[in-house]
Formats: structure tokens, C-alpha cells, sequence
């Protein structure tokens, strides 16, 4: 398995992430929606949400970019796979044990959504976590 060719897809997967969150946002009429929130909640989830999509997009670039100082093994390639698998495998695990089943079982378009996501976390969890082993076997 080429981990390099595998970093790069997953920043790709994750910059298409980023172009789906500003169509969500319209979608799902999140803001008319965080109107009727009160300011401090509108505010914070406004800002969390922006920072979320930061951080995507610097892992975008990480694995775009520096896929290969990623897999040179040292300590600081270690820690930022470690922590990237972890948020991935985080991720995995609330799309579980977080969002109720009732928002897609049954519905043929969200069933599908929810598989292509929870596809998606668990890829970029393998490939971190493979290329986190290459690390520590290496």
C-alpha cells in the first residue's frame, strides 16, 4: 500500500469536505436557522463551525502537501498522526453514538449519506493510523 498516495486522496477528500460544508450550510438553512438561537449559541456555533473547517483545511494541506515529512519517521510526524487518527477515530465513533438513527434509518438519501460518511472517517482513520504504525514500527 503507497501511505503517500493514500495522504493525498484523503486531503482531497477532505478539501471536497470543505466546498460540502458551505452547501450544507444552504441546504439546511443554517442560517435562518441559528437566528432563532439565542446570540451567545448563534455565536459559538458559528464560530465552531468555522474552526472545524479550518482545521480540515489545514489537514488537507498536511496530507496534500507534507504527506512525505509525515511518513519520515521522528517525533513530531509520530505525535501529528497520532492526534490526526485520533480526531478520525473520534469522529467515527460519535457518527454512532451521536446522531440518532432516526435522522437516517429508513430514508434511502440520508442512509446513504450516513454510509459514505461514516466510510469516509473510517478511511481517513486506516490511513492515519496505518501510516501511525509505519512510525512507531519504522
Amino acid at each position: 500500500m503507497n501511505l503517500l498516495i493514500h495522504l493525498k486522496i484523503v486531503g482531497v477528500l477532505m478539501l471536497s469536505l470543505l466546498v460540502l460544508n458551505v452547501i450544507v450550510w444552504k441546504r439546511f438553512g443554517w442560517r435562518q436557522e441559528i437566528l432563532r438561537l439565542e446570540l451567545l449559541t448563534r455565536q459559538v456555533f458559528s464560530v465552531h463551525s468555522f474552526f472545524i473547517m479550518l482545521t480540515i483545511a489545514w489537514f488537507a494541506v498536511l496530507s496534500l502537501f507534507y504527506g512525505e515529512a509525515l511518513l519520515t519517521p521522528g517525533p513530531l510526524a509520530t505525535a501529528v498522526l497520532a492526534g490526526l487518527a485520533i480526531f478520525w477515530g473520534s469522529r467515527l465513533v460519535i457518527q454512532f453514538l451521536v446522531y440518532d438513527s432516526r435522522l437516517w434509518r429508513g430514508k434511502r438519501m440520508e442512509t446513504a449519506v450516513h454510509i459514505v460518511f461514516s466510510t469516509m472517517w473510517a478511511y481517513f482513520t486506516f490511513v492515519y493510523g496505518a501510516a501511525l504504525v509505519k512510525q512507531i514500527t519504522a
